[in-house]
């Protein structure tokens, strides 16, 4: 039986303690800062709580889930790996890359294991490209796009922490982007707008962005992230080479509504996601378009906690060590410079 504790039962939180709980040989402690939503949890789960992250340190754990909010991931980390045990977080390790090579630093001290939480790694789309991509059956990749689009904007207080949407959001398709190809970025051109609620501005943040980067192969990718996609939750990558294309994402949940497709006209209430008027549109996507990424990366979440059993237990290898987060949090970082200065910056200039 492999001993797992979890510190943070919020909404992610709670889906990792669900999903631990539900794996065979597994048993999950939770604890939070508010000890009350660790108690009522484990009631309902029917498993153990601490009142404390010092006290679920001191229960003789295997590992450690970390699913708090941003500020405290780095100490939790730290203690985990002092404490002698492999520790998952979830993205990022750190608010910026200098905290972040501390952490490095403590985890290279202790020889740490931690696996960090890029969830698309897991998802069966981008799982699939990456085979493609490192099969050589695209041929020559030559240029890729991304998008992470929400539905509507987190609360301003969320925003007010969050590091920037490029830091937050589109981190997750530059760790994409470098996973899937084996490539590193070697510079960036990035942008943003605010024409949606005060407080990104109000914050030094962007509601809608793009950024162009170049990798080390000169391969080109866009990237675009929005907080205002009102027709759903929207994450795809394509990847174009000089043999083939292909497209991540693209299934029955994305909110996309095609147009001028000849055919009959659907149903509409089969198929509100699509165009219903003037003879065109095709029966695809079928929907409900996805609300949010816990709809999306449903099964991407748990096949990763899946795997850190795994790692823990040392049958893989790290499927996402600390080190990648740290590039992809190069690439966030570089995208900031540029859009502050409306200039080309090489992800040299921030490296540490």
């Amino acid at each position: 039986m492999t001993l797992l504790g979890l510190v943070g039962v919020g909404r992610i939180g709670a889906f990792h303690a669900r999903t631990l709980h539900g794996l065979p040989d597994v048993e999950v402690v939770v604890a939070d800062v508010q000890s009350g939503r660790a108690e009522e949890l484990a009631a309902t789960l029917g498993t153990r709580w601490a009142p404390d992250i010092g006290s679920l340190l001191r229960t003789d754990l295997d590992a450690l889930v970390v699913a708090t909010s941003t500020g405290s991931h780095a100490e939790l980390i730290e203690r985990g790996v002092a404490a002698g045990i492999p520790v998952f977080c979830e993205k990022p390790v750190a608010e910026n890359s200098a905290k972040t090579l501390e952490v490095i630093k403590s985890v290279d001290k202790y020889g740490g294991r931690v696996q960090i939480g890029f969830q698309r790694r897991f998802d069966a789309g981008y799982v699939a490209a990456r085979a493609e991509v490192r099969a050589g059956a695209l041929g020559r990749v030559h240029t890729l796009r991304a998008q992470t689009c929400d539905p509507v904007p987190p609360p301003a207080g969320y925003i007010a922490t969050s590091g920037g949407i490029f830091r937050d959001c589109s981190v997750h398709d530059f760790d994409a982007i470098r996973w899937v190809t084996g490539r590193e970025v070697a510079s960036v051109f990035a942008s943003g707008s605010d024409r949606g609620a005060p407080f990104f501005a109000e914050f030094g943040d962007a509601d809608t962005a793009a950024a162009v980067l170049r990798l080390e192969d000169d391969a080109l990718a866009t990237v675009t992230a929005t907080r205002y996609h009102g027709a759903g939750y929207a994450v795809t990558l394509d990847v174009a080479g000089t043999q083939g294309s292909i497209g991540a994402g693209y299934d029955d949940g994305l909110p996309v509504r095609p147009v001028g497709v000849p055919g009959p006209d659907p149903d509409p209430d089969l198929n509100p996601h699509t165009d219903s008027g003037g003879g065109s549109g095709a029966a695809w996507p079928k929907g409900p378009a996805y609300a949010g990424f816990m709809d999306r990366f449903h099964q991407a979440y748990i096949d990763e906690l899946q795997a850190f059993v795994c790692f823990a237990e040392g049958r893989i290898e790290n499927p996402c060590p600390v080190g990648d987060a740290l590039e992809a949090l190069y690439v966030a970082e570089a995208c900031d410079v540029s859009r502050a200065e409306n200039r080309p910056v090489t992800i040299a200039e921030v490296r540490r």
